[in-house]
C-alpha cells in the first residue's frame, strides 16, 4: 500500500528574516510600501503607490501613475523622507527600515541603491506571506474600498470624472 502514496517533499525548517513584529512602538522607524491598480476613463489602467508608517498607519507618500515602474515605485517613499527627514540626500533617513514585498518594482537594483543611498534599511516581508506586509496591504484595501471603488477617475492625476 505505502508505493501508491504520491511522493511529496518534506517540510524543512526556515530561517526568519523578521522577528514576526509589523508594527513600531514610534514613528519613523519602519514604513511599509506598496502598489495597487485602478481604471481611469482616458488612460485605462493607472498604478498607485503608497508609503504608509508601520507605528500610526500616517500615509507618508502616496503617487499614481500610468507607468507601474521602480522609479514610480520610488515617489512615495521620496514624498515620505522629504517631509519627515527635511530633504533627499545621501544618509537622510537612517535608521528607517521600509517593509516591501518582493515584487519586481521593490527588489531591483535600482531601487534598493535609491533607498540605500537615503540611508533606508531594505525590509522585504516574506515571500508568499503578505501579513509580513499588513499595514500597507491594509491601507491598501481600505484605499480601495473607500475612494478607489467608489469613484470614477478620468486619469492617474485622480481627478473625479464628471
Amino acid at each position: 500500500m505505502r508505493q501508491l502514496l504520491a511522493p511529496h517533499r518534506v517540510g524543512r525548517l526556515r530561517t526568519r528574516a523578521h522577528d514576526g513584529t509589523i508594527v513600531t512602538e514610534t514613528v519613523n522607524v519602519m514604513w511599509g510600501t506598496d502598489m495597487t491598480e485602478t481604471i481611469t476613463v482616458a488612460e485605462g489602467v493607472a498604478r498607485v503607490f503608497i508609503a504608509v508608517d508601520h507605528a500610526n498607519s500616517e500615509v507618508v507618500g502616496i503617487h499614481a501613475s500610468k507607468s507601474g515602474n521602480r522609479f514610480e515605485a520610488l515617489e512615495p517613499v521620496r514624498q515620505g523622507v522629504l517631509r519627515h527627514f527635511g530633504g533627499i540626500g545621501p544618509g537622510v533617513a537612517a535608521g528607517l527600515t521600509l517593509r516591501h514585498d518582493h515584487g519586481s518594482n521593490y527588489m531591483s537594483g535600482d531601487f534598493q541603491a535609491e533607498i540605500k543611498c537615503l540611508g533606508i534599511t531594505s525590509s522585504p516581508s516574506f515571500v508568499r506571506e503578505p501579513e509580513g506586509n499588513g499595514v500597507a496591504e491594509r491601507f491598501i484595501r481600505t484605499l480601495k474600498e473607500n475612494f478607489l471603488w467608489v469613484h470614477t477617475f478620468d486619469t492617474g492625476a485622480m481627478r473625479e470624472s464628471g
